[in-house]
């Protein structure tokens, strides 16, 4: 996998405060909670399966994650969540892809499109920046000393991985979006820890912005990640590591 590595995204994200990991956590229940309806068996529900790995590589204690599967059929009843991905402009001719999961699409699109709208940005068509982006699953595994890239690699092509980037601490894994819950089961059997398990939407190419637009653009991204309904919002901005999200 050529191109700029991403793994700080990831050390930033454990740097959170309580606060906002108690509303991530909020997020990744929820997402499993909708995975679980129907079926609360991780074992033949591959969707839950890869539920559970995001939110275990998020530090998600288990006991939350057991009380997130029991809500799919308590507290959800009849309640219906769909899954809407919005794209859009951030300042600066920036791309933005935001994904939610939703009961109330009305109030998702409006709270989207006014967070961006407050910032300088604004909502588009579907596909206005998406062919911008790759899909890929993506497994952030932990670079041990025992773990060289040897045997990375190796475990990478039995499990049948596209490619990986080896890191000072960390082996980005790459996949294509059908293949990541066999390459997550693969990687797991190894008993590899992960510091982030998903499928992800990662930009071709990444932009800079000038210091007055970087703060802009930093502040509609905690924006729209405060809102309930968004899950996920990726973008093409090159942000300082500090601040990577």
């Amino acid at each position: 996998m050529s191109g700029h590595s991403k793994w700080h995204n990831i050390q930033a994200k454990k740097g959170k405060t309580d606060a906002a990991r108690g509303a991530m956590f909020t997020k990744l229940g929820r997402e499993i909670a909708v995975a679980a309806k129907g079926n609360p068996n991780p074992d033949t529900n591959s969707k839950l399966a890869d539920a559970i790995a995001k939110a275990k590589a998020a530090n998600m204690p288990n006991d939350t994650i057991k009380r997130s599967i029991a809500k799919a059929a308590g507290e959800l009843g009849d309640k219906e969540y769909k899954e809407l991905t919005y794209e859009g402009y951030g300042v600066g001719g920036s791309a933005v892809i935001i994904t939610t999961l939703t009961d109330n699409v009305n109030r998702t699109a409006g709270d989207v499109r006014s967070t961006m709208s407050k910032c300088g940005g604004q909502m588009g068509n579907t596909g206005c920046v998406s062919y911008m982006f790759d899909k890929k699953g993506c497994i952030v595994v932990e670079r041990t000393p025992s773990l060289d890239e040897d045997t990375m690699m190796e475990y990478c092509l039995e499990a049948g991985a596209d490619d990986y980037v080896a890191q000072d601490d960390a082996y980005e894994v790459y996949c294509l979006p059908e293949s990541f819950s066999d390459v997550r089961s693969a990687l797991e059997a190894k008993g590899l820890n992960f510091f982030e398990a998903a499928v992800k939407m990662i930009p071709q190419n990444y932009i800079t912005l000038d210091e007055e637009k970087l703060a802009t653009f930093v502040k509609m991204l905690d924006k729209l990640n405060e809102l309930d309904d968004v899950q996920d919002v990726y973008h093409n901005v090159e942000l300082p590591e500090e601040e990577d999200e």
